[in-house]
């Protein structure tokens, strides 16, 4: 399996517009950050994990040609803003885009993109596909997902486990019974907005506290603001096992037999 961290930012990336911070200011590439996705090949399979407004710049950088699926979290618009720019890949593969999400996101899906819904679809429009997602496991070809229920703040979003990796982004509350299905992981992609206590996020000290507790081969930190620090900063104070994510970042991770 290869993972690809394709934006790493929050909502409003980073730099952040007009401001002055040291970290929007920085010369270093790793604190330069598009809003948060990311890319999963696996036995064949090429899953997209959310498709925010930077995904059009994202799918040029990293090369990508082919998607099977994309797995929504939520919707806010900056995890589903870019969903039309799958087009071209869509044109490539000449078969639809299947879409997999809660029921609630779904219909915000079939209103902000009704054109691709339509009986009489506008000429080159995609064609999605979408599949409702609960609580039980669901497949993308012959690969398993597990879908992980969280909280941010008062809305329910979902988490994904793909076979050793999990994915959670905008969580603030896991539960014990969501906890329990991310033992055993070989690599842990969890949010961390800032130091600072956050509302609807996992601050710092918190995604840690999470990654302690799962005790996972490697984790990464996503979701980041420039209210974090800086890159180079903030990741010497991180056990060895534990990386604050970056765009761009790829993680190689084996099966186990």
């Amino acid at each position: 399996m290869k993972v690809t961290l394709l934006g790493t930012g929050t909502s409003q990336g980073v730099p952040v517009v007009g401001c002055q911070c040291a970290v929007c200011h920085s010369d270093d590439p790793r604190d330069s950050r598009l809003r948060t996705a990311a890319y999963i090949e696996v036995e064949g399979q090429h899953i997209l994990l959310d498709a925010g407004p930077d995904l059009r710049m994202q799918l040029l950088r990293e090369e990508i040609t082919h998607v099977d699926a994309v797995l929504v979290t939520h919707e806010h618009k900056d995890h589903l803003a870019g969903l039309d720019d799958i087009r071209p890949i869509y044109f490539m593969m000449k078969e639809p885009m299947h879409i997999f999400a809660l029921p609630r996101v779904l219909k915000v899906i079939r209103k902000d993109y009704d054109y691709a819904f339509r009986q009489h679809p506008y000429p080159g429009v995609p064609s999605f596909v979408l599949h409702p997602v609960n609580n039980d496991p669901f497949r993308v070809g012959d690969v398993e997902i597990i879908p992980i229920h969280v909280r941010h703040l008062t809305l329910p979003i979902l988490g994904y486990r793909i076979q050793d990796v999990a994915y959670i982004t905008d969580g603030s509350f896991i539960a014990e019974t969501e906890m329990q299905k991310l033992k055993g992981l070989k690599l842990l992609v969890i949010n961390a907005l800032r130091i600072k206590e956050h509302y609807s996020h996992f601050n710092l000290q918190q995604a840690l506290a999470i990654i302690e507790r799962l005790q996972p081969e490697q984790a990464v930190i996503t979701h980041i603001s420039h209210e974090m620090g800086l890159y180079q900063e903030v990741s010497q104070g991180l056990p060895p096992h534990v990386q604050i994510g970056y765009d761009g970042l790829t993680y190689e991770i084996t099966k186990n037999e």
